[in-house]
């Protein structure tokens, strides 16, 4: 169509064979830069709703004993920039990708990305944040050093660049295969590049990262025709290289293999922007192509901009939010996030890298990976099961699948493009799938998903599973972190046992349900913390509750944070502590403890302090609910409003922690719409308070439900009174089936604490203690 045509569709937010939007978008509400600044570790560049594509700019990629703070590539404070890769990580606390790095050159060509100090020493060129735009599917910049504009946006496969160059000036395309993020001397285990006779570009690269062996393949293609380009082969620290293959120059080599490997591509003076199309693919250097070819027809980035802003408008429009133009920004950028992972890893053809390496093909379903599964199976994923239960179904056939492929027969713990990390601990699969199935999501096999939820928590060398399963729970001279692991795998288990008796699996359920109850073993009521136990029964000695790190009782938290987790079990722990008033008390000592942030500078994920509540990590993510439980809600509703006050804002150092794949986010979200999934594989959430007006969630099949609250202002910040479809609410839970009917949840806020209502017993969420034991 004519350019003018396409542009006007842009604007419009329309595109022609897109499908049909839903009444509202909100695409233009989101600002990805925030959470791109201090520990947030997102990234600005361009992407769509769960793609295989994050065409982000990389402003270091620094080795991994230094690289915390780049582990999206980008960090806001940075003033200079290497170029553009296709792959990121959206604030994760753990880093790999940064794959098929290219940049844009007007002028002399140097071949080192150079030292950010020394402007001018390689090709990395400084920019200015005052040039940047950064949208939802679309991220801008000025190569300050080249005075090239980029741009750049993404479909689910393709990532697309358009580049307008300086008139006069030669143009050159860099494209390097050696950057990564988390880089280590030795990381790419080997590399092709390969120039074809249409000007097609293809390679693939092999690295030893995060996922030791992962290979990734491309195809790149040109709207230019190239003038000259070379090939090289950087490589200075091996003796023997081989014979060398037809070509004796770089400029006249066809191919290229080895650990080193860049290629310069030249397109002389321009008088129109060169645009870029790149394809990636985990299987193969002709999948890549094929989703080239598939995904990526004909040349307008105007066009594609356009489809990657209607699909976030269709995503976004799920919930449509009624609030001040800050808190939208807020709100809508929180949900952005949190519709980033997991991601894409499947070829137009269906194909797939597994866990164990090889390539399997997916069969009636979308196969999809990058699995902070520690993180997201707290609130991301149950709002995914929330908001989009298709997308679930085919997230839950993906987790069968890796499982099916794995050498070990259990589910994912952390994975990336098909492929085991085995970072952080238990088996958080298990209760991804089971709050899919107790809240309704089927179109996966419930019996292949229950054989692989008992083999993840029943694989002994897991974990020391195999003590866990003697004893009852993890002997820290056994396994480190035993406090933690003890009581994340009791909740694994009861969730397991949720989806066992959903489906009549009895046995099953009497099994994990007794597993549940393991918690009690990590609990010192001498101490009044969870503790770590030794072979012999007895808790390790000396025992420091403020001790957190490497060689203590827990995974990156302390006593005071690992202490209340037992989602499924509150009223247990409640008595354990000695009843409500005990129970709120220590909550109370929790938030108002005076902690220096230094003692955490040796953990660097423990960030967000508020006393020893540390919201910029996930330990804590349901501690201001449990008041709920206790029978005072009015202290979670105060004790939410200090958490969205201090540890959300809508700038680059908005996000207090790490964002981890959309929970910090998805935190967030829930938070604001008024309820939480404190249990996931139950049917409750715990009732907040809503930071928001007014907010209606899309159900689809003509349903939605709407949380109101008037009035809403600082002046107000509790709950009076709560009604459900008109009817008054005396409980501080919300089932889920409730929500899916449609309906509307209002909120009469009002200035001081109602102290009595939820109070009652009866009132309460409840998990364990209502769906059986």
């Amino acid at each position: 169509m004519p350019r003018s045509t396409t542009m006007l569709l842009a604007l419009l937010g329309l595109m022609v064979g897109a499908p049909a939007l839903a009444s509202r978008g909100h695409a233009a509400d989101v600002d990805p830069r925030i959470g791109t600044g201090g520990d947030g570790h997102t990234f600005p560049g361009a992407t769509v709703p769960f793609g295989m594509i994050q065409l982000s700019p990389d402003t270091a990629m620094p080795d991994f004993k230094h690289g915390y703070k780049w582990a999206a590539g980008y960090q806001y404070g940075d003033s200079s920039m290497l170029g553009f890769s296709h792959t990121h990580f959206s604030g994760s606390g753990h880093s790999d990708l940064g794959d098929v790095l290219v940049m844009p050159i007007a002028g002399d060509v140097r071949l080192e990305p150079g030292d950010p100090a020394r402007p001018g020493s390689g090709y990395r060129s400084r920019f200015s944040h005052e040039s940047e735009v950064a949208q939802a599917g679309y991220y801008a910049v000025t190569l300050s050093d080249y005075g090239v504009r980029a741009e750049l946006t993404a479909g689910r496969r393709i990532g697309w660049h358009r580049y307008t160059f300086p008139v006069g000036k030669p143009a050159h395309l860099l494209l390097d295969l050696r950057p990564s993020i988390y880089d280590y001397p030795g990381k790419v285990l080997w590399a092709s590049l390969r120039v074809h006779a249409d000007g097609t570009v293809t390679g693939c690269r092999s690295t030893r990262g995060w996922a030791p062996g992962r290979e990734l393949c491309f195809a790149m293609r040109f709207n230019q025709s190239m003038t000259s380009r070379e090939l090289y082969n950087r490589e200075t620290d091996i003796t023997y290289k081989g014979f060398r293959g037809p070509g004796n120059q770089a400029e006249d080599r066809d191919a290229q293999n080895g650990r080193a490997l860049v290629g310069v591509f030249d397109f002389g003076q321009l008088h129109q922007p060169l645009e870029v199309k790149v394809a990636i693919s985990p299987v193969s250097e002709a999948n890549a192509v094929a989703n080239l070819d598939h995904d990526g027809a004909g040349w307008d980035f105007d066009a594609r901009r356009a489809e990657a802003k209607a699909a976030w408008d269709q995503a976004l429009a799920i919930i449509d939010v009624d609030a001040p133009k800050t808190a939208k920004t807020q709100f809508y950028t929180a949900l952005y996030h949190a519709m980033l992972s997991p991601t894409l890893s499947m070829d137009a053809n269906g194909e797939y890298r597994g866990p164990d390496h090889a390539v399997h093909r997916a069969d009636g379903f979308e196969f999809y990976s990058t699995w902070s599964l520690w993180d997201v199976y707290r609130a991301q994923q149950p709002l995914m099961v929330l908001l989009r239960p298709d997308l679930s179904s085919d997230f839950v056939r993906s987790l069968i699948a890796a499982r099916e492929a794995s050498p070990f027969g259990i589910l994912p713990v952390w994975a990336y493009q098909g492929l085991e990390t085995w970072c952080m601990i238990g088996y958080h699969a298990v209760p991804v799938i089971a709050d899919a199935y107790v809240k309704g999501v089927r179109g996966f096999d419930a019996d292949k998903a229950l054989a692989a939820m008992v083999a993840s928590a029943t694989y002994a060398p897991y974990g020391d599973l195999a003590d866990y399963m003697k004893l009852g729970y993890v002997p820290i001279d056994k396994e480190p972190e035993g406090a933690s692991k003890t009581l994340e795998y009791a909740y694994d288990d009861w969730s397991l046992a949720q989806m066992a008796r959903a489906m009549g699996k009895t046995d099953v359920a009497a099994t994990f349900t007794k597993r549940a109850a393991n918690w009690r073993h990590a609990w010192d009521p001498q101490a009044g913390f969870m503790r770590a136990r030794l072979s012999d029964g007895t808790f390790r000695e000396p025992f420091d509750p403020e001790a957190a790190g490497y060689g203590s009782d827990y995974t990156e938290g302390n006593a005071w944070q690992y202490s209340w987790y037992v989602p499924q079990d509150v009223a247990g722990l409640i008595a354990a502590m000695g009843g409500d008033a005990k129970f709120v008390a220590k909550l109370d000592a929790l938030f108002e403890a005076k902690v220096d942030p230094s003692h955490f500078k040796h953990v660097e994920d423990i960030t967000g302090l508020i006393g020893w509540y540390a919201h910029g990590n996930e330990p804590s993510h349901h501690i201001a609910y449990l008041y709920d439980y206790a029978g005072a809600p009015w202290k979670t509703q105060a004790r939410l409003k200090q958490i969205m006050d201090s540890q959300y804002a809508a700038r680059p150092d908005g996000l207090s922690g790490n964002d981890d794949l959309g929970q910090m986010s998805a935190w967030y979200v829930f938070t604001a719409l008024g309820f939480y999934p404190v249990t996931p594989a139950s049917d409750e959430y715990a009732i907040g308070r809503p930071f928001v007006a007014r907010a209606t969630i899309r159900l689809g099949h003509g349903r939605s439900f709407t949380v109101s609250a008037a009035p809403l202002d600082d002046a107000h910040p509790y709950v009076g009174a709560v009604t459900l479809n008109g009817k008054p609410l005396e409980r501080s839970y919300l089932r889920h089936g409730e929500i899916v009917a449609g309906g509307e949840l209002h909120f009469t806020m009002q200035a001081q604490p109602d102290r009595t209502w939820g109070d009652s017993a009866a009132a309460r969420p409840a998990a364990m203690s209502r769906y059986g034991r």
